[in-house]
């Protein structure tokens, strides 16, 4: 069962300004959905957007090669990514 079709028992308070309130009651009538509705249904699909290249990626054979080709090249120093990395900057 997935987790949208699960019996809903949690529960999510967001404190919003009315503007912002005003926005998503507009975005959730214009799509024929209560506003609660309209956030779940976005959330899930930015959540499953967030994650799906951090929970797996497919490579077809050519790819994979290559993948593995190039996590075996010996390290090369990048003078230019040191001097970022050890310098401070702007925001400290």
């Amino acid at each position: 069962m997935s987790a949208v079709a699960a019996s809903k028992s949690e529960r999510i308070d967001v404190r919003v300004t009315q503007p912002v309130k005003q926005l998503l009651q507009d975005a959730a009538r214009a799509a024929h959905k209560n506003v609660s509705e309209f956030l779940l249904d976005a959330g899930i699909l930015a959540a499953n957007q967030m994650l799906a290249d951090r929970l797996r990626f497919e490579l077809d054979p050519q790819q994979w090669e290559a993948f593995q080709a190039a996590l075996d090249q010996p390290v090369t120093l990048k003078p230019n990514l040191k001097k970022l990395i050890d310098e401070p900057g702007l925001l400290g």
